[in-house]
């Protein structure tokens, strides 16, 4: 390779580099990066009726969150220990015949209490309580995207290659039994998925809202969708789109980034009905 080929890449990696240092440029990129984990798993969310499920897993990212800043580790790996634990403790109960429903309402809302009492015993922690509940990515570091997109693409791996087999067992679980797949074990990927993915979005939009990130999209694809991978690749779409649009409404009106970016994926549902209503009379 010659001086001048290599020059203008050496230019490009550095701007690309530089451009980094604008907190908006690492606040769309964090967005995005996330969408692409949030728009896979939140499709399985929706079929499997797991909403409640990711409420009790994101509502022990605060617990998480404030054993991390007492013992000193990183928010990321505390995050996703206690998320982890949590989704494995509410799949072993279910599959022990405990009333789902029930099991979760008593987990995510006692993890979510006990979370808040320990954060307010750490030294200097109740003043940035509120971006852990609700986001802060307008202050994603250049750590912090790399944190989300190497947990999102690990996750849109995952759920990629096991897709065939999610799928069978999401549809049937005898049908999945007869070709020979264990749905307890695409369960617990589904379980790992998810821990994964509360640990990289706490810090765009928060405890409070990570379920609504994984709910909504889906939502707003499966009305326009034939399949499930069409599905899947538009609430990856939604949910970039919505926190780009999002990060816009928040930063000309002032408005909380997080909160915005769960606003802006509502409008998109909203259009995504109606467009529907248009198909389904045309059709």
């Amino acid at each position: 390779m010659t001086m001048p080929t290599i020059m203008p890449i050496t230019t490009t990696l550095i701007t690309g580099m530089s451009m980094l240092d604008d907190f908006l440029v690492r606040a769309v990129l964090a967005g995005i990066g996330l969408s692409f984990a949030t728009g896979l798993l939140g499709s399985f969310v929706v079929w499997r009726r797991m909403a409640y499920f990711g409420d009790a897993t994101s509502h022990a990212a605060i617990l998480g969150v404030a054993l991390s800043l007492a013992v000193g580790l990183p928010i990321g790996l505390g995050t996703l220990l206690v998320a982890l634990a949590m989704a494995a403790t509410v799949a072993g109960l279910a599959s022990r015949g405990w009333a789902v429903d029930t099991t979760l309402g008593v987990l995510a809302h006692s993890a979510l209490a006990l979370g808040l009492v320990a954060a307010s015993l750490v030294p200097g922690v109740r003043a940035d309580l509120s971006a852990w509940l609700f986001g802060d990515i307008l202050a994603v570091t250049k750590s912090d995207l790399l944190f989300i997109w190497c947990g999102s693409a690990l996750v849109a791996a995952l759920l990629i290659w096991r897709w065939n087999a999610l799928l069978t067992a999401t549809l049937n679980e005898d049908l999945a039994f007869a070709d020979g797949i264990n749905p307890h074990r695409e369960r617990f990927i589904l379980v790992l998925a998810l821990a994964v993915v509360v640990a990289a979005a706490i810090k765009v939009v928060g405890a409070l809202l990570i379920a609504a990130m994984l709910i909504i999209p889906a939502a707003a694809a499966r009305g326009l969708s034939r399949t499930p991978e069409v599905m899947a690749g538009l609430a990856v779409l939604v949910g970039a789109l919505s926190s780009v649009l999002g990060l816009e409404m928040s930063l000309s009106a002032d408005t909380p980034a997080g909160p915005s970016i769960i606003v802006a994926a509502v409008i998109c549902f909203a259009i995504s009905l109606a467009l529907r209503q248009i198909l389904a009379r045309r059709g």
